[in-house]
Order: structure tokens, then sequence, then C-alpha cells
């Protein structure tokens, strides 16, 4: 099975650059300029409009939309739930990233209020995060999970995953130190990354975007994440081993280019899968 989705992987980063995925991103000012190059460096083409009069009809010829909470307002999810509601009309993937869902009411209601309007294809956060969505007690810190959530063990986040999955009807990513992805009957534990990611802002939403550039170039939403996460897991530990000794700085870019040479070679030497049986 490993094998598998490997080489669905290697076709579908193929693909997405055949393809080039209109990926209509409604993000925060933090990560903005970083999701978009992420998603150019796999070889789709960003797009990052969130003003209310025109975000229905960007999403209506998008391949896919991606909802960041990373910086929450009336305004901004008035735009993510038109710009959600558009894509589901015209058969395009939403992913939704809840930052820091759990943390602050106008947040957590903002997070509710998506999902009961928006259905969702890929939820990607973290394991604190992805808790407060499956509605289970959760100790947020901040935009990071909290230090008793990350210790959970890996069958216990599997379950967490695996249930979110079957109750939105979607795939869902919780990244961390492994990552674990469900569509609520498939599960796989990837194992790689570098904590060097942790250092750099909007990592995560990052992941997110490349959800989406993967998402628009497939039907596959469970391949999508799986070669989305990879991607960004495998690319920390090129980039760190490149960086080593000089900084952040160039983690950051080394990061960047890492992400636009993935290749079958480099997949298929260093991803590190393993499948859960449930």
């Amino acid at each position: 099975m490993i094998n598998e989705i490997l080489d669905k992987v290697v076709r579908l980063l193929e693909e997405v650059r055949a393809k080039k995925p209109l990926v209509h991103s409604i993000t925060n000012y933090i990560t903005a300029t970083d999701c978009a190059n992420v998603i150019l460096a796999v070889g789709g083409s960003p797009t990052m409009a969130d003003y209310v009069k025109e975000v229905e009809e960007i999403a209506s010829i998008s391949s896919a939309v991606v909802l960041n909470m990373g910086v929450i307002s009336d305004g901004m999810v008035e735009s993510m739930i038109l710009a959600g509601k558009s894509a589901n009309k015209n058969n395009v993937p939403v992913i939704f990233d809840p930052v820091g869902a759990g943390v602050a009411n106008f947040r957590n209601e903002s997070a509710e209020k998506i999902l009961s309007e928006v259905k969702i294809d890929i939820i990607r956060g973290n394991i604190s995060e992805i808790k407060f969505i499956c509605g289970l007690s959760s100790e947020t810190k901040g935009v990071d999970a909290s230090e008793s959530d990350m210790n959970m063990g890996n069958d216990k986040k599997a379950i967490v995953a695996q249930e979110l999955a079957k109750k939105l009807n979607c795939v869902v990513a919780i990244t961390g130190v492994d990552d674990i992805i469900s569509d609520g009957k498939r599960n796989v534990i990837l194992s790689n990354g570098h904590k060097m990611l942790a250092n750099v802002t909007g990592t995560g939403c990052m992941s997110s975007a490349l959800c989406g550039a993967f998402a628009g170039a497939s039907n596959d939403y469970f391949i999508a994440a799986i070669c989305a996460i990879l991607t960004m897991g495998i690319s920390g530990e090129i980039a760190y081993e490149k960086s080593k000794g000089i900084g952040m700085g160039t983690f950051h870019t080394s990061l960047i280019d890492a992400i636009s040479m993935m290749n079958e070679n480099i997949i298929k030497e260093k991803a590190k899968v393993t499948t859960i049986n449930r």
C-alpha cells in the first residue's frame, strides 16, 4: 500500500506542474507571501483576493480554495463563507486551516460558523486545533499546540483524525512532529520534517496552501494532503542540511528552494510513511 501511495504522490507532483491549478487563498497578512510562493514553487498559480465583493467570482473559476483563519475579522469570515459556498456550488475543493481554534471565543465561533455553512474537503491543523474542531477538550497555546496535546500518542491522534474525517466527510491532516492523515477509512503517519520548521512563522499555513495546490490537480484529496505534507516535511529536512551552521534566513530560503525542486527520486528516497489499520 505504501508503494502505491508514493506512486500516486509522484504522479500528482507531475500533474500539478502540468495543470498549473489556480489556488484562491484567503489567508493572513503574516504568511500570505510565503503561501503564494509555495503554491508557485510546486507549479500552481496563487491568487490571494479577500475582498468581499470579488471572492465569490474568483472562487468559482479557481481549482481550489484555501480558507485560513490566521488573522480573523467579521469581514474576513464573511469573505471566507462566500468563497467557500461559491466553491461548493462549482465543485471546487475547499481547504480549511482553523488557525488558533480553541484559543478565543470569536475565533471559535468563526470556525464553527465556517464549518456549518461550507463543505470542507481537507482540514489541516495542529492537534489542539483539530481536537477543538472535533469537540474534544484541549489546552491551546496561542496558535501552537499545547504540550499535553502534542504528547498524545500517534494512535490517539489517529483516532481523533479518523473520527473528525467521518464526522465532516473530509480529509483531516494533523501536523506535528509526526503527521496524521485520515479520510475516515485510510490512515497514515508521515514522519518527515525537522524541528527548525517550527521556528519559521507560517509553515503550517504553507502546508495548507500546498494542500490547495495539490487538491486543485486531483480528485483524491487524501493523496493530495499526503503529497502536500510530505513535500513540506522532506523540504524541511533538506533545508536544514543546506542551512546548518548558517542561520534561519538561509533555512527559510532553502525551504522554498527544496519545495520547488521536489521530484520522484527525492520522494522515494526520503518519504517516511506508515499505514494504520483501523
